[in-house]
């Protein structure tokens, strides 16, 4: 045992004397604001959309305004990107004759308001203006929004894809990367990589590989109502709104999309029997991109007035897209006192 004020070395983790931070382990944390600013301008800037179709020269300018924050934090190998940013983005555009000549140049700006971790699954709001609103500029305007609007867009998706795998902190780690040497060894040349090397990262990749994989949740909940009452909770948007207190958008129909939790979660209904069945596709913002669950609730009457309902969530990966692996703990819970248990508590369903 340490003396009193010492503490005990071996669960202290101290800095080493190279400055190296071995497996990431301690917290590191990046501002990329500037990188931020320089890799949307290598994407945004001076890039031309229209090129004489329809007698039309559209073409971006510059980045006027990048406000906010922006950074990533590593904490033992995991990416954790965080970022909040309001950009504004100038272009221009020009009407010309036949013959080439000019007849009139606009300009106008392209502002992302809200470009943020939270919303990476979402494509953010983009207001496109003009500041000569007459015939020739709301023409352009126009023709920016069919052009320019997917463009810009597929840009902002880079750079988000972009901090999601580190941004320059990744940049940075790779440039540190070194070849360990045997104790001793000075500066021998070490002997090129073999085919051993190669079959253990292929081993080392299979590992990580089966670390990655899905779970099914099953709960079965009971509720002092009817069963169609209950399915209409679970099915009406204003309701939804109601116990949540969150926005949501929620359709009818098969095939129909729904939004809840505002935006966090997505999907499709797959099948509908009113008072008896919901399937749906889930999906929820911070997961890996093309993963959805399925979400099968059926609903029993097995005395008047009391419903049980069976809930089977397949398919929920065990880790987010940044390696934290709490998704089925935070479903879970999620279902059960976000959902569940708020329906008993707002519309007295409880037993």
């Amino acid at each position: 045992m340490a003396r009193l004020g010492e503490g005990d070395k071996r669960w202290i983790v101290e800095d080493r004397p190279d400055g190296t931070n071995v497996h990431n382990w301690h917290w590191a944390e990046t501002d990329c604001l500037h990188w931020s600013r320089n890799f949307l301008t290598n994407l945004l800037a001076n890039k031309t959309l229209i090129d004489g179709e329809g007698n039309l020269k559209i073409r971006t300018k510059k980045i006027e305004k990048l406000e906010g924050e922006a950074y990533v934090n590593i904490r033992k190998g995991k990416i954790i990107p965080g970022y909040e940013l309001n950009l504004v983005v100038s272009w221009e555009g020009e009407v010309r004759e036949a013959d080439g000549s000019s007849v009139m140049k606009v300009e106008g700006n392209v502002e992302f308001p809200y470009i943020a971790d939270e919303n990476a699954d979402e494509d953010p709001e983009v207001k496109i203006t003009v500041k000569d609103e007459g015939p020739i500029g709301k023409r352009l305007k126009d023709a920016f929004v069919v052009k320019g609007k997917p463009f810009v867009l597929e840009q902002v998706k880079t750079y988000v894809n972009a901090m999601a795998k580190g941004g320059p902190a990744k940049e940075e780690g790779e440039v540190k990367k070194i070849v360990k040497r045997p104790a001793g060894a000075g500066n021998v040349a070490l002997p090129p990589t073999t085919a051993v090397d190669e079959k253990a990262k292929v081993v080392v990749a299979e590992k990580e590989k089966k670390k990655e994989g899905f779970k099914t949740i099953t709960m079965t909940e009971k509720f002092s109502c009817r069963a169609k009452d209950l399915f209409e909770i679970l099915m009406d948007e204003s309701r939804w709104k109601g116990f949540t207190q969150s926005n949501a958008r929620i359709s009818k129909e098969v095939g129909g999309e729904f939004s809840i939790f505002d935006g966090s979660v997505t999907g499709t209904n797959v099948e509908l029997q009113e008072g008896k069945l919901i399937v749906q596709k889930w999906r929820f913002g911070n997961w890996p991109d093309g993963i959805h669950s399925t979400v099968r609730i059926t609903f029993e009457e097995p005395q008047s007035g009391v419903t049980v309902i069976n809930l089977t969530h397949t398919d929920v990966p065990e880790e987010d897209r940044y390696g934290n692996a709490t998704v089925v703990e935070n479903t879970e819970r999620g279902w059960r006192d976000l959902i569940f248990n708020r329906v008993r508590a707002v519309f007295g369903f409880g037993i």
